[in-house]
């Protein structure tokens, strides 16, 4: 039993946002080790031909829904699909998110004074609603199932305020540049709406965790990452596959006593 309490084989894994950079990361790995996964992202089917889904190990494990997480008909009709497919659903990583770009529009990461409502708006609407919805209906079928995992992405800018020094190269460029306040908002509702289902859903052996993630490394601008870095005691940004030792623990029995909880991957930022 010990050699196999990591194991997710035959799992049916139900992934949010899995064509973005994590996204696909987790696909082929869990994929790699026998389970089976559906990936939910509003990119169009036809367009992920080039991206790694094309290219995943096992083409019977892996199917795509072009959907949008903020739509409950959506998500529903998605769900009934799988359950008939594959029987069951075992783990859901709601990692679906939106952030604001580095070439996002000057209002949008101009002064908090002045942060436009419909951004905030949109962030909140896929992060928090999309991620409840997606935990109502998938949740749903696990509590019936009597067993389920569900793992919710946060950040460590869930956890605590950005560090705005972070981005004064933008500044001394005459740039106005700051961390936009909805995405931190967004990702500590995360935390909370984590413990709620972990206590409500713990009679029906469905447990509920938080990953929390620092910066993962993009082939962002040196100087982001001379500034990032000097507030990590490891001294860099994590790699994407990084995550995935993480996500195994969470999805599999080695977690099986583990419920309600915020497991921190960062790097140290927040121990500082």
């Amino acid at each position: 039993m010990a050699n196999n309490i990591f194991s997710i084989n035959n799992k049916v894994f139900i992934i949010t946002g899995g064509m973005g950079q994590l996204g696909q990361v987790y696909m082929n790995e869990i994929i790699k080790r026998g389970g089976r996964v559906a990936v939910i992202d509003i990119i169009e089917e036809e367009k992920i031909k080039d991206m790694s889904a094309s290219n995943v190990t096992n083409k019977d494990n892996f199917i795509y829904f072009s959907t949008d997480i903020t739509n409950k008909n959506q998500i529903d009709e998605v769900a009934n699909t799988i359950k008939n497919k594959w029987g069951s659903i075992d783990v859901l990583i709601n990692n679906a998110a939106l952030d604001s770009p580095p070439d996002a529009p000057e209002e949008e990461v101009g002064p908090f004074e002045n942060y436009p409502e419909t951004s905030f708006d949109k962030v909140m609407n896929v992060n928090v609603k999309g991620t409840l919805l997606c935990c109502q209906i998938f949740g749903k079928i696990m509590a019936t199932q009597k067993q389920g995992v569900i793992i919710n992405i946060s950040s460590v800018y869930g956890m605590g305020s950005p560090r705005q020094d972070i981005y004064n190269f933008r500044r001394k460029e005459g740039k106005t540049y700051f961390k936009p306040v909805a995405y931190s908002v967004s990702k500590s509702a995360i935390l909370n709406l984590t413990r709620y289902l972990a206590t409500y859903w713990a009679k029906d052996n469905v447990r509920v965790n938080t990953l929390t993630l620092a910066g993962i490394y993009n082939v962002q601008p040196k100087e982001f990452l001379n500034e990032y870095t000097k507030h990590v005691p490891i001294g860099r940004m994590a790699k994407p596959e990084e995550t995935i030792g993480p996500i195994l623990f969470l999805s599999s029995d080695a977690s099986s006593y583990m419920t309600g909880s915020n497991l921190i991957v960062d790097g140290g930022w927040t121990a500082w």
